[in-house]
């Protein structure tokens, strides 16, 4: 029997779908396939308005990538893989719906990555980090997630954001424009469901025409050079030095 890695509960009209992959929540094609399925349903359902995409925990949003498990892949394997996580992500991003990520701990790498394909981001206060780590791992940033930050923040931000790998604090991801509030740790949650509710005034078609032309920019660059772009990500994983790197970070799993 497989196991369930996300739980799918309703308030009200608002889907929440929080990650349930033990505390750290690594992302592996299990997760994937059960959160598309999610989101499936979620937009095919004219009586959901829109979801939020949390954790079951207050440690860690998202770990990333489950390195320990996707580390023995074949390189067909892996690509599957990864065009799979890949498609997940526009899937979400181009939702035809309110999305709201509510980060209750740590987003890290493609966690962060799921986090920034939701229209918002409300963080908790305190120590929770978040960031684009990729770099140090011998790996780019995945291309999907590059195009969403130049998006959405200024170019020096961005350069800082996915050249150095670096960690930042809430308040710092609100002065750049990465996350849109910072709430008490037991509050971001139910935060997150009234910002998704503050939208069921709007026709849902007229949202959905205003949100294709705000992400369509990103999904026509991606479509544009994404298998090239995966083709660089593959080689880099691959590579000796990014082998020793992901072998020193499966420590920490």
């Amino acid at each position: 029997m497989s196991q369930d890695f996300i739980r799918v509960q309703r308030h009200e009209r608002i889907v929440v779908v929080s990650l349930l992959k033990g505390v750290i929540n690594a992302i592996d094609g299990s997760l994937v396939e059960q959160l598309s399925g999610a989101l499936s349903a979620a937009e095919k359902d004219p009586d959901v308005q829109g979801i939020v995409l949390s954790s079951s925990n207050d440690k860690f949003f998202s770990i990333g990538f489950d390195i320990p498990q996707l580390y023995n892949l074949s390189r067909d394997e892996f690509v599957s893989f990864y065009r799979s996580f890949n498609a997940l992500c526009i899937q979400l991003y181009s939702l035809p719906k309110p999305s709201v990520a509510a980060i209750t701990g740590h987003a890290i790498a493609v966690g962060c990555i799921l986090a920034l394909c939701c229209d918002r981001r409300i963080i908790a206060e305190g120590r929770k980090l978040m960031g684009l780590n990729e770099i140090k791992l011998g790996v780019p940033v995945p291309f999907v997630a590059e195009c969403i930050v130049r998006q959405l923040v200024s170019s020096r931000h961005a350069r800082g954001i996915l050249e150095t790998g670096a960690f930042y604090q809430p308040e710092q991801l609100l002065q750049m424009g990465l996350v849109d509030a910072i709430e008490p740790a037991g509050q971001v949650l139910e935060r997150a469901v009234e910002t998704v509710q503050s939208y069921e005034t709007i026709p849902p078609g007229a949202y959905a025409a205003i949100k294709q032309s705000r992400v369509e920019e990103v999904k026509e660059q991606v479509t544009a050079k994404l298998d090239e772009r995966n083709r660089i990500f593959i080689e880099c994983w691959y590579s000796p030095a990014a082998r020793h790197l992901l072998q020193k970070a499966m420590e920490k799993f």
